[in-house]
Formats: structure tokens, C-alpha cells, sequence
């Protein structure tokens, strides 16, 4: 971290909480392929620092303002303090959280359909924000499968198809033609969602309370969050026990939960390459079967 960097920091962070901040030292974290994180301690408060390029100042902006709607309806969330510039360099300030790996996992489960039951009367966000560092399209709409299909599934497929991924545009236009008779009569309430619920997207603190992070926040079918739940794995049995409780999960989302997680495969073949491209067409072609 540059000299005049750490000197924003500080000036930032004072006049955020109205008091003299100092670093006594600045400290490289762990976590995350895309910004570089840091913890600044003070003499006595410790916060947590993402910086990057400029020009990730608006993707720091939209995290703030995901955080803060999650924390706004009752979920845990490092609480975001300032966002700014410095140079070359923009950054997010967010509180420091001592974060592991397993706690109370019902809890968290809970917490996920507390959140899902904040909703809105239309699909989308108040912005366009990122799922990872992929530009995420957010224009409110009053149709989930319209949706589903022009903001989130046909922007990722048309830039796919722009990095080179061309097997893919045949069957994702077949698709995209195919969205509302798959999501023929799914008509959801419009949920408040983390957006990105991988596993390495949640944690706990040390009494074992959850702690979400990294959003992609928007209004849509809280099926989509559960679907990531299960992509990636990581989420036990307790977790999913301790959500049905609270809200039930319809018999018809297993048809579902494929077509929602292509979303970020194909995002992952965007971001990654790999066999993520492949896997995507995979997708695509058990849907088309339907």
C-alpha cells in the first residue's frame, strides 16, 4: 500500500467516524481474486480494505450499497464505512469482522429466508451493480422469466459469445426463445438476494453468528440464491432444514435451480475460461431437453 494511499485511508476513515483515525500498521488479507484486501489497525479499531484500479470505484460503491441493504433487513454484514479515490487507487472501507469457517449453520439458513422475506413489487435493483467483476444489468421489470432472460441470461451469453465462446450462441438464442415456457406460470415474489451465495461468500463469527458478504444484491426468485447454495457446495443439511422452516420451498424448483445456476456458470466461463464454457453448454442442452 503506496504512502499517499494509506494517507487517503486515514482521512477518509476520520472523517467517516468523526474521529482522528492513525494506522499503526497495514496488513495484506487473504480471500478474493479480483480486489486486493488489507486490514488497517489503528491503536484500538481494526477495519478491512479492499483497493484496486479507479475504475473499480463504482463496483466498491455497488458492494456498499448491497451491504448495507442486507444489513438494513436484519442480516449480518461487515458494515460498510467509506468509499473513495486516491490516484490511481479506489477503495472500500468495511468493518473488521473475525470471520471462520463453520458455526451455526441453522442459523444462517434462517438468516437467508429472513432475508428472502424483504420484498419489493418489481424484479431488479435501484442500479446496476457486478457478479464478481462482471457488469450485472439491473433494469426493473415486471415479468421474472423477461427478467431472467434480458438481464441476466442474454447479457452473459452475448458476452461469451464476444471472448470467443461461439459454440455457445446456437443453444443460448434457442434458450433465451425457450425462457418463458420453462418458467411458464413461476410467478415469485420479488426477494431481496445476496445475489453471489457461494460458499466463500458467507462465514461466521466466533459465537457462531453468520456473517454475509460480497453481494450482488437485487429483487428476484429467492430460488436463485438457494440454487447457488447448491452449485458450488458448502452449505449443509442443517442449513437447508433450518430455511424450509421458516419458508418453504416449492415442489418445482429442482426444474429451476439449472437454469438459475447456468447464470454463473456461464458468468465463470466469462470471468475464468477453463471448462466452464463446456460445462455451460452442458447446461444448456439438459434444458433444452425439457
Amino acid at each position: 500500500m503506496t504512502p499517499e494511499l494509506l494517507s487517503a485511508l486515514e482521512a477518509s476513515i476520520s472523517a467517516s467516524t468523526g474521529g482522528a483515525f492513525r494506522a499503526a500498521s497495514s496488513q495484506p488479507a487473504t480471500g478474493g481474486c479480483i480486489h486486493r484486501s488489507w486490514v488497517l489497525a489503528g491503536t484500538s479499531t481494526r477495519y478491512f480494505v479492499k483497493t484496486n484500479a479507479r475504475k473499480f470505484l463504482d463496483a466498491f460503491e455497488a458492494e456498499a450499497d448491497g451491504l448495507a441493504a442486507l444489513g438494513q433487513a436484519g442480516v449480518r454484514v461487515p458494515i460498510p464505512l467509506c468509499s473513495g479515490e486516491s490516484g490511481r487507487d479506489a477503495y472500500l472501507v468495511l468493518e473488521y469482522l473475525d470471520l471462520r469457517s463453520r458455526g451455526d449453520a441453522a442459523l444462517l439458513g434462517r438468516s437467508l429466508a429472513l432475508l428472502h422475506a424483504s420484498q419489493a413489487k418489481s424484479y431488479g435493483w435501484h442500479r446496476d451493480n457486478f457478479i464478481g467483476s462482471t457488469p450485472q444489468r439491473n433494469r426493473k421489470r415486471e415479468d421474472w422469466a423477461e427478467f431472467f432472460r434480458e438481464e441476466r441470461l442474454r447479457p452473459q451469453l452475448e458476452l461469451a459469445v464476444q471472448n470467443g465462446h461461439r459454440a455457445l450462441e446456437r443453444p443460448g438464442s434457442r434458450l433465451c426463445d425457450r425462457i418463458g415456457k420453462l418458467l411458464a406460470g413461476h410467478r415469485p415474489a420479488a426477494s431481496l438476494l445476496h445475489g453471489d451465495l457461494w460458499g466463500g461468500n458467507a462465514g461466521f463469527l466466533a459465537d457462531g453468528t453468520p456473517v454475509l458478504f460480497d453481494p450482488a444484491a437485487y429483487y428476484g426468485d429467492a430460488e436463485a440464491d438457494l440454487a447457488m447454495t447448491e452449485l458450488f457446495g458448502g452449505f449443509g443439511a442443517d442449513f437447508y432444514a433450518a430455511y424450509r422452516e421458516v419458508r418453504p420451498i416449492d415442489s418445482g424448483y429442482g426444474a429451476r435451480r439449472e437454469l438459475y445456476n447456468l447464470y454463473h456458470v456461464l458468468n465463470h466461463a466469462n470471468l475464468f475460461g477453463g471448462g466452464y464454457a463446456a460445462q455451460a453448454l452442458s447446461m444448456m442442452e439438459c434444458l433444452l431437453a425439457l
